[in-house]
């Protein structure tokens, strides 16, 4: 789960990272006010799920309250298309206005785990401000990293290790390690699975804060966390992957192909992926639909997959051990009798109750396309959709 910058930043606060002084604005009115508190300059920033803001005009400086206030209302409503948003946009319904900051430099700060490791990982670069996946491919150097033993926790000496490798030094040193240290108590008091400050800055009267931040939480932990649950905002997720979980799809992520995916396993709806774009297409989605002896489950799901404009063909494929064929075919009949649009279909099915599960695709009298195994399926969906 994602949450906004000014959100994270009141993480930040409750743990004792220090962060500019601001507040969302509920109009170009309050964004006056809340500049004349501020002394008259400001940042007026918007408020997405999505980096590369500045970029795409989200994020303006205003050099007096009025001045707030016409920002405002060029930012609050706008349609912001960043290289996260794709090209689309997202509408900006939330706007932060905090005080600007005499910064002298700009730095990179992260947590996140390792998988590797299965340890948290520190990681900070003195290339603040910038993508840190273009800093990671052109000058990997410039990223320092230490792993932090969770029975331990993070350790004084961790910190001074980043500093020295920011050139952080005197005041600023215990700043920042100081800020370093709150960061990770917030990282792991909510089961973060990532917290960013990018950037980072110093500013020329000799403070370190955090001038953005950025926290996405591990979903299977949230039940711990009703707080931070509270702070989720599905107008920035995708309706149909919020769709998914309403129903109880729990495992649907939609991406940008054009061909549809249901399958059983996740290590399988992987292998499905794969398959089709090894077979010349592109996946429209995610789906593990688990062990789903639910034929309502089944239509939902593929009424769902059929819903997006960009599906073309619809891709099938379960191996059934617990899951029964049958069921998985009731629900294909039954989707397919609902669906909006004809959208092939190809199905691969195997396991339990499959000679039932054939019979009974096969006198329904619907143009589902058969397939015997996982290659032939691909190459039968990839050119379906290429017809369509």
């Amino acid at each position: 789960m994602k949450i906004h910058e000014y959100q994270g930043k009141q993480i930040f606060a409750q743990h004792g990272v220090p962060i500019p002084k601001g507040r969302v604005a509920k109009d170009a009115a309050d964004a006056k006010a809340i500049a004349t508190e501020l002394g008259g300059k400001v940042v007026v920033k918007a408020q997405i799920h999505a980096g590369g803001r500045g970029k795409g005009g989200g994020v303006k400086l205003a050099n007096s309250p009025d001045e707030a206030a016409t920002v405002f209302g060029q930012i609050h409503g706008m349609q912001l298309i960043t290289h996260q948003t794709g090209p689309a946009g997202q509408k900006v319904k939330t706007v932060l206005v905090e005080e600007q900051m005499p910064i002298d430099r700009e730095l990179y700060l992260a947590l996140l785990i390792d998988g590797a490791s299965g340890m948290p990982v520190m990681m900070a670069s003195s290339a603040g401000g910038m993508d840190i996946e273009e800093v990671a491919a052109k000058t990997p150097e410039a990223i320092h990293r230490v792993s932090i033993d969770p029975v331990t926790g993070f350790q004084p000496h961790l910190a001074r290790e980043l500093c020295f490798a920011l050139d952080l030094k005197g005041d600023e040193q215990k700043q920042a390690i100081k800020l370093m240290s709150g960061l990770y108590e917030a990282f792991i008091a909510t089961d973060a699975s990532l917290a960013e400050v990018n950037p980072l800055v110093t500013t020329k009267d000799g403070r370190v804060l955090a001038l953005d931040a950025k926290m996405n939480f591990d979903d299977n932990a949230l039940f711990r966390h009703p707080d931070v649950e509270a702070l989720r905002d599905k107008d920035e997720e995708d309706p149909s992957e919020v769709e998914a979980e309403e129903k109880g799809i729990n495992n649907f992520i939609k991406l940008d192909g054009d061909i549809g995916c249901l399958v059983n396993g996740a290590g399988l709806a992987m292998a499905t992926m794969d398959s089709i774009k090894f077979a010349g297409g592109e996946p429209a989605n995610f789906l593990d639909i688990a062990t789903a002896n639910d034929v309502n489950k089944v239509i939902d799901a593929l009424l769902i997959i059929s819903r997006d404009e960009n599906v073309k063909a619809i891709l099938v494929n379960i191996f059934g051990g617990m899951a029964r064929v049958d069921i998985i075919a009731e629900g294909i009949i039954g989707a397919q009798k609902q669906m909006t649009r004809t959208i092939p279909v190809v199905a691969r099915l195997a396991g339990t109750n499959v000679e039932e599960g054939k019979r009974l695709i096969e006198e329904s009298g619907l143009p589902v396309i058969r397939a015997e195994d996982l290659g032939d399926a691909a190459t039968k969906a990839v050119a379906a959709a290429k017809a369509a």
